[in-house]
């Protein structure tokens, strides 16, 4: 991927006015009406076992706008509600690509509030914003500058649950080019009481942004509860304050993985990870609290898109792989590794191994096997095919013999459902 080809969505906060607050509260809820009609006609459709593409629904859009019911739609941009179709179109090519669930209507109360500018909804001019509809430019804080000569493609708006204003310009940046080659290498293995832990033998620890603002969360979660449910101006003002205490806790984690991602990505060519299912573990009602508050999913989704930008390999283990029970010094293998052991010794060898270094050791161990013989990890990161690393280090350590019957072959056990081996 070269430079100029990059492109990244700038988010700055900004203060509208109270005629622009309106206008835009007034397109975010028609944002919101012409999805759900557009949703509920092809549903419709869907039941009588017809298909209705983005050309129908922006029919039908022209159609209600020529409505008296629906002849508000008029007053706001067209932008961001032909947009809209076209988001509802995207969300049932994933649907048809089983990559997602049906489609949802959208919530005036739990939704989020968002509109999409395209070049023709907004002019950005030396600096100002200005947005179809409106007659002065929005006041942005510019916390940082946009690329020099960069011009917007995509300006979306939005509104968070603490009443906050972010506008969110998507724009190429050819600062983004592949850093120099190194051969640095590091397995990483995540955790709890530490985030991560490096195969160097670093570890880095959790800053628990939730727990930090436990207290005080729950505090205004018991004020919101006791107001009386509704529209009223208490219940409204109970539910930011307890929205904008998640809000300073969702900056702090991602302000964090920020910092960890970029410096692991600089240091390092070659990065392996493990395939975590956190949506399984979550199911751990002891544990589940905290590895929200770890946030695992989106350290690796930084770690994919950087890892891109900047020339940098990631290789992602199959979930199955025993990091924690196999020694990475001799390749004995454990047969039970219950999560309070963190530390143990080797029978084979004599090695006394920390359990979280000694996994990350093992997985860099299996991102290296990817690299030297073509080795496959499920899901597939470095080559498109070969036997999971994971099964050829069995095979060299364990050579099984061939069956000699269909008698004598003996149903394997079934694999035991793995839960939450990487929890620290």
């Amino acid at each position: 991927m070269t430079a100029s080809r990059v492109k990244r969505a700038y988010r700055y906060r900004f203060y509208p006015t109270d005629a622009q607050a309106a206008e835009l509260s007034r397109t975010f809820g028609c944002v919101r009406k012409v999805y759900n009609l557009a949703l509920a006609a092809r549903t419709q459709a869907w039941t009588r076992q017809e298909r209705v593409n983005y050309n129908q629904t922006s029919a039908m859009l022209t159609a209600w706008k020529k409505t008296e019911e629906l002849a508000f739609l008029n007053e706001v941009s067209s932008v961001p509600l032909q947009q809209t179709l076209r988001h509802l179109q995207v969300a049932f090519t994933n649907f048809f690509g089983k990559r997602a669930k049906y489609p949802r209507f959208k919530s005036r109360k739990r939704s989020r509030k968002s509109a999409e500018y395209t070049a023709s909804g907004f002019r950005y001019r030396d600096g100002q914003l200005t947005l179809a509809k409106m007659a002065e430019p929005i006041r942005i804080v510019w916390s940082r500058p946009l690329p020099e000569g960069a011009k917007p493609s995509t300006v979306t708006v939005a509104q968070d649950a603490a009443g906050r204003w972010f506008v969110s310009m998507l724009c190429e940046d050819p600062g983004v080019q592949p850093l120099p080659a190194i051969r640095a290498e590091v397995g990483i293995d995540a955790g709890l009481d530490h985030l991560v832990t490096l195969s160097t033998g670093e570890k880095i620890a959790n800053p628990r942004p939730e727990r930090r603002d436990r207290a005080r969360l729950a505090l205004a979660r018991r004020r919101l509860a006791k107001k009386a449910k509704g529209d009223g101006a208490n219940r409204a003002k109970a539910r930011r304050k307890a929205a904008r205490i998640h809000a300073r806790i969702t900056d702090r984690r991602r302000d964090h993985l920020h910092q960890l991602t970029t410096r692991l990505v600089r240091e390092n060519q070659t990065l392996v990870i493990e395939d975590l299912t956190v949506r399984n573990m979550v199911n751990n009602h002891s544990l589940a609290r905290a590895i929200s508050d770890a946030a695992w999913r989106e350290m690796r989704t930084m770690l994919e898109y950087k890892a891109a930008w900047y020339g940098r390999n990631l290789v992602v283990v199959d979930r199955w792989f025993p990091s924690s029970k196999l020694c990475s010094t001799c390749g004995a293998l454990v047969d039970r590794m219950p999560l309070h052991v963190r530390t143990w010794t080797c029978g084979s060898c004599g090695t006394t191994h920390d359990r979280d270094v000694n996994a990350a050791k093992n997985l860099l161990a299996a991102g290296r096997a990817v690299s030297a013989c073509g080795a496959g990890v499920r899901p597939q990161r470095s080559s498109p095919g070969g036997q999971s690393a994971m099964k050829q280090e069995a095979s060299r350590r364990e050579p099984r013999e061939p069956p000699l019957g269909r008698k004598s072959v003996k149903r394997a056990p079934q694999r035991r459902r793995r839960g939450l081996r990487t929890t620290s």
